[in-house]
């Protein structure tokens, strides 16, 4: 049979290697027990005195989706950081420490190839890290509150679980999007460097200084260009009338950023010396 490069490193092969790491394993073990963590916090803890607080954690046990929104709202700042950057940081830097890197080229895989088919698990694996932490909020909070009808945050009105489904799937789709800037980082830094810890920390910095440079009000208009400043614009999808213009904002912005560094990526990986 003859050689065919677009037959080189089939992504079932990548998936299963990616799969038996056990990182990947111990990652997705913490986004599983997170909601039930909270739930048993929730548990022990004072029941809320004010029961017209308007707040999203005052209404977190109020039902299954408010659950989940909360849920989402504190794991989306750190805990999925770290684990679309584990996964997407991780995947050619540590290759290039083992240095097997220099044997998947030489069998021989096609550089863009290569690049190509990590990116690709490492997107999947980081969508369903996202995708995981609010369906099993949705199903521990069903479980330990009730399907009830959703009290929306700042407004405080009730509207039916039914209805408010489908905008709890636009919040768990911008989810996905605003971590794309994570990800290209952490992608481009995989490819830059033969140190794990490096690129993997590098795009969890990244999010850290953007958030406190959120936070520096003299910067004005410029904080909206910051990776992070739409990064809670999903709360838009949860109030009676859905405002898009912030999510529209969010997400061109993390687009670009992502597009603009995973050419980056390719770029750099072409001309790297994998020898050295």
């Amino acid at each position: 049979m003859s050689y065919a490069p677009g037959r080189t490193l089939p992504l079932r092969v990548e998936i299963v290697r990616q799969l038996k790491r056990r990182r990947t394993a111990v990652m997705f073990g913490l986004l599983l027990a997170l909601p039930w963590v909270l739930v048993v916090a929730f548990s022990l803890g004072p029941a809320p005195t004010q029961q017209n607080s308007l707040r999203l954690s005052d209404l977190a046990t109020q039902g299954g989706l408010n659950f989940a929104a909360f849920t989402l709202s504190v794991s989306a700042t750190f805990l999925l950081v770290v684990a679309v950057a584990l996964f997407c940081g991780d995947t050619v830097a540590s290759e290039a420490s083992w240095s097997s890197l220099r044997y998947l080229l030489a069998a021989p895989v096609p550089r863009g190839r290569l690049l190509r088919q990590k990116l690709v698990v490492a997107l999947g694996f980081s969508a369903v890290a996202v995708i995981t932490v609010p369906l099993m909020a949705l199903l521990a909070g069903t479980v330990t509150f009730g399907w009830n009808d959703v009290r929306l945050p700042g407004t405080g009105e009730v509207f039916p679980a039914t209805a408010v489904l489908p905008r709890f799937a636009i919040v768990v789709g911008y989810a996905l999007v605003s971590q794309l800037v994570v990800a290209a980082l952490a992608f481009l830094l995989s490819v830059s460097t033969d140190s794990p810890l490096g690129a993997v920390g590098g795009a969890v910095g990244l999010v850290i200084v953007s958030n406190i440079l959120q936070a520096v009000e003299a910067l004005g208009a410029l904080r909206e260009f910051l990776p992070t400043f739409w990064n809670t614009a999903w709360l838009d999808a949860l109030v009676p009338e859905l405002d898009w213009s912030g999510m529209a904002k969010g997400a061109a912005l993390s687009v670009t950023y992502a597009s603009v560094l995973t050419a980056l990526a390719f770029r750099r990986f072409r001309h790297k010396d994998v020898v050295s």
